[in-house]
């Protein structure tokens, strides 16, 4: 391949195989990221065929990394960290140290040196931000006490592998045989004071000057109109506070990334950020998981099939279970400590920066390094399983609640809102904007069961201080309206603006219940014909052209200003209709648009 097209090469090699992978694997019901690292080993150096750039992708992934980690610090204030940190900071210290000491002890016992057991222990001591991110967005746990408390951890043991990272080159001599011991052991010391006034200083100067300046200079790109100005904005405050943190404190650049998120939060503007630049952050991901694959050497397992074995049960079973009781030791519930520990159960991207350091240095081998990314291959479908099995438990472990009302689910009861398994006959309402919030006033003036699936998190999350019932995720994907118990639903209203979104989950919604009635916003008379033909028949539901719907309400109030009576305008906008209307029950939206639902079954 020419040089000058060696990243383009890259990117569409392993997005192209990932995709049919991922789509394969989605098709088998495995989790689609397990596809993504079998297309990493198939573009990797250790199968035949074409190889793609590990250099680049590895370099790509970081970019992923960093993009992921600006989006959590978007909806992860300061404030958030610090209303969890008598959990996480003694928690997430002691389970990397408890973990890194058993890897470091484990290898020891296999004949390691002490340089190559501190670099696995360590590698196996924290785990991936992007596999538990994925984890909780999947399931709707990301804005949740506990995706709180899991977020929280990433960043202190993300912080304490900085300081591993600043300390190993350090005491890399102590551990050649180097005869000027105690010198290097006052490096040492050095070392660790200089890394923690780093860190300290980046935290500050972010605190107290970046949440100031970065949403005022937000603010003032706004003013200009220009979406793409603001779209490059908020990409530099990324990538920007991410090289600032790299360059001048030692920190990283995902951890620098995360903080630049976390004061952009703190304006009205983050919800546009979140919108216009992180989009691209999905495929940045799978390349991630692209370059995960790339470095797994299958003969890994020949040579070493017990210690495989032993590192995955360490990552998966027990990293699960020491997070698990450290969390509930520290006062957690036992909900927390059930759901965190499960999605601690496994390694990432840090394991690899470091198991890569510890190679350059000498500290530890390539057989090492190998087994690190044989232990993360295995543990990272395992560890969606884990907490498949984990949430099951708990779902089945809490009594059964009362069917939603104004008085059965108070305002700080949120954990009962994130479970809809109680439901039966409700509303699925998709979409929470101009249009969904007006069906939804109507819904529940009406007092129908409803619940909200919504993909921006403060809007999902002030719904859930109302103690109404909300779903945060992507109403497209089957397993968020499997959390809305679409099976049980007698009605979804899709309010999405994207056609082919819509047309997705009306598939998806009358695939899981048959008989389900669905009323469906469309932009479009061919739109329009298309759901009338395939899904609104008239007995299971509409489908509402927005501009003709808007159209006809004009018509009707020209006619009444022009002196007509109001049965008189109802009858001639009503011939101009599409279609008759069903003998159906009508709840009067606005002045005269009229939004039909089917009677519910008695």
């Amino acid at each position: 391949m020419s040089h000058d097209t060696v990243l383009i090469g890259t990117i569409a090699a392993g997005i192209g195989v990932a995709f049919i992978l991922g789509l394969l694997a989605a098709r088998l019901s495995l989790p689609p990221l397990v596809g993504y690292l079998v297309a990493g080993i198939v573009v990797g150096p250790f199968t035949p065929g074409y190889v793609a750039d590990s250099g680049i992708a590895a370099q790509l992934a970081e970019l992923g990394v960093i993009l992921l980690m600006f989006g959590v610090g978007l909806h992860f204030s300061l404030g958030d960290l610090v209303a969890v940190r008598r959990i996480v900071v003694p928690g997430a210290l002691l389970q990397t140290t408890i973990t890194s000491a058993v890897g470091a002890g484990l290898a020891r016992l296999w004949g390691s040196s002490w340089g190559n057991s501190i670099v696995l222990g360590l590698c196996l001591g924290v785990a991936s931000t992007a596999v538990l991110l994925k984890a909780l967005e999947a399931r709707d746990r990301l804005d949740s006490p506990e995706g709180r408390v899991a977020v929280g951890w990433l960043v202190v043991e993300d912080v304490s592998m900085v300081l591993a990272l600043v300390l190993l080159p350090a005491i890399a001599p102590l551990f050649a045989g180097d005869s000027s011991s105690q010198l290097n052991i006052g490096v040492v010391a050095l070392s660790i004071g200089a890394a923690i006034a780093k860190v300290v200083a980046f935290v500050a100067l972010m605190f107290f000057v970046g949440r100031r300046f970065v949403p005022w200079l937000l603010a003032r790109v706004v003013k200009l109109g220009s979406r793409e100005l603001f779209t490059l904005a908020v990409l530099v405050m990324a990538l920007g506070v991410g090289t600032i943190a790299s360059e001048l404190f030692g920190v990283s650049f995902a951890l620098g990334a995360f903080f630049a998120g976390a004061v952009i939060s703190e304006s009205e503007l983050s919800r546009r950020a979140a919108a216009d630049a992180l989009p691209m952050q999905d495929a940045f991901a799978v390349l991630f998981f692209v370059s995960v694959g790339m470095l797994f050497d299958p003969m890994v397992i020949v040579r070493h099939p017990g210690q495989v074995v032993t590192l995955v049960a360490i990552v998966v079973v027990w990293k699960s279970l020491i997070s698990g009781t450290l969390i509930r030791l520290l006062g957690e519930s036992p909900r927390s400590a059930l759901l965190v520990g499960a999605s601690l159960g496994q390694i990432g991207e840090f394991s690899f920066v470091v198991a890569a350091l510890g190679v350059s240095l000498g500290l530890a081998t390539r057989d090492t390094q190998a087994l690190v990314v044989a232990a993360a291959i295995a543990a990272i479908p395992l560890n969606g399983a884990v907490i498949n099995l984990a949430s099951r438990w708990e779902r089945r472990r809490k009594p059964a609640l009362h069917p939603l009302s104004s008085s059965a689910v108070s305002a700080d009861d949120e954990t009962d809102l994130f479970d809809c398994a109680d439901l039966s006959g409700h509303v699925v309402l998709v979409g929470y904007g101009r249009v969904g919030s007006t069906v939804a006033e109507a819904l529940a003036k009406a007092g129908a069961q409803h619940v909200v699936v919504e993909e921006r998190e403060r809007i999902v999350e002030g719904l859930r201080r109302r103690g109404e019932r909300a779903i945060q995720g992507d109403a497209s994907r089957p397993d968020v309206l499997e959390r809305a118990n679409i099976a049980r639903a007698h009605l979804v209203v899709i309010t999405a603006p994207e056609p082919l979104r819509g047309r997705r989950i009306a598939e998806l919604a009358r695939a899981a219940n048959p008989g389900i009635v669905i009323a469906v916003r469309t932009h479009s008379a061919a739109e329009q014909a298309y759901f009338e033909e395939h899904f609104a028949t008239p007995a299971l539901g509409r489908a509402v052209y927005a501009e003709r719907e808007a159209a006809l309400s004009l018509a009707h109030y020209s006619l009444m200003a022009l002196g007509r009576s109001d049965d008189d305008s109802d009858m001639i906008v009503g011939s101009m209709r599409d279609r008759p209307t069903a003998a159906t029950e009508t709840f009067k939206i606005g002045m005269t648009t009229d939004f039909q639902v089917p009677a519910a079954p008695h």
